[in-house]
């Protein structure tokens, strides 16, 4: 038995720049960092005494002898890749829903390649895992997807993702004293808006605008250097951080209509009235986490304001995909 614990992801500055259409041609550049929130995924050898050979649990259940039979698309497309022969039984479990702006496809996708190079005996590196599962998610799975989730889920951390026009990218974990990292998480509030999406969905409708919307995302490109400026300044209020948020969110909002809608608007609006300095909707737009950065002295007044939604609180993780339970000849 493997188990794998992948961690989900919270987007700052930057979303949007990570498409390849986008960075093969311009460049791109992200502010991102790994939250406390994990997807989960358990695999072994299914013993020979089933009428199925493969065996996936997750939302649904599926008992299928051929690979090819297999519903969920990750996991079909995973296996396939990875040749797998053997019979498998896949549990996944996630502390948060899927489809939410948080890269819990990605998580999903490098926890269960993490899974089965180590039911293997293979030791996969974080560079490995987040190449692959760019492979699949892009070149397999052919989903309107940007490389930055696969990338966080992968190494983990506060960090800094550059995109190249070749298509190589570099992470530099963030330098930031604890103690700022610490006042930037007291200021961050993290609610679910109640519905989900399918981000490839939103996401296409981005990736065919984005020839019209290059002063945006020019911009929001330049944003992820000063977000890193705001937090390594610790003479700087970090109110400026939330405030740079509440740009992001305007350009962010102007990519495609797909992105935001009267509800979203509505919920940021109160978030605003309560007080918050900024923020934004989590991942490709459309639903799912929305992000407030406030004062903790105004916090009360929000969570008020937005008592009909889920609150979830969080902490800033660094230890990215991982191995937790390595059994690898138990059944």
């Amino acid at each position: 038995m493997i188990v794998t614990r992948t961690p989900f992801r919270i987007s700052f500055f930057g979303g949007g720049t990570d498409y390849p259409t986008w960075f093969r041609e311009h460049g791109g550049i992200v502010l991102a960092t790994t939250i406390d929130k994990y997807c989960y995924i358990s695999c072994r050898r299914l013993p020979p005494f089933f009428p199925h050979k493969h065996r996936i649990v997750y939302s649904a259940i599926e008992n299928v002898s051929f690979i090819e039979e297999i519903q969920h698309p990750a996991v079909r497309a995973v296996l396939s890749w990875t040749e797998v022969t053997e019979g498998l039984e896949i549990h996944h479990d996630g502390d948060l829903p899927a489809r939410s702006g948080l890269g819990s496809s990605s998580s999903f996708t490098v926890g269960l390649l993490h899974a089965l190079s180590a039911l293997r005996g293979r030791y996969a590196s974080k560079e490995e895992l987040a190449r692959n599962a760019i492979h699949i998610e892009q070149d397999i799975l052919k989903e309107n997807v940007g490389s930055q989730d696969q990338i966080s889920a992968a190494y983990g951390g506060f960090n800094r993702i550059e995109f190249s026009r070749s298509g190589s990218f570099t992470v530099s974990p963030v330098l930031v004293p604890a103690e700022r990292l610490t006042e930037l998480q007291t200021h961050l509030l993290l609610f679910f808006t109640g519905f989900s999406r399918i981000a490839s969905e939103v996401a296409a409708s981005k990736i065919s605008n984005m020839k019209n919307r290059e002063k945006e995302l020019c911009r929001m490109h330049d944003m992820v250097q000063e977000g890193i400026d705001i937090l390594q300044d610790v003479n700087t209020p970090i109110d400026e951080f939330g405030e740079l948020l509440h740009q992001h969110w305007q350009y962010k909002r102007s990519l495609s209509d797909a992105v935001s809608n009267s509800d979203i608007d509505a919920i940021y609006a109160e978030a605003m009235a309560g007080g918050a300095d900024g923020g934004k909707l989590l991942g490709a737009g459309g639903g799912g986490f929305m992000l407030i950065c406030a004062r903790p002295e105004r916090h009360q007044d929000i969570r008020s304001r937005l008592r009909r939604l889920i609150h979830v609180p969080f902490k800033f993780e660094d230890s990215g995909s991982k191995v937790v339970l390595y059994q690898p000849n138990g059944l």
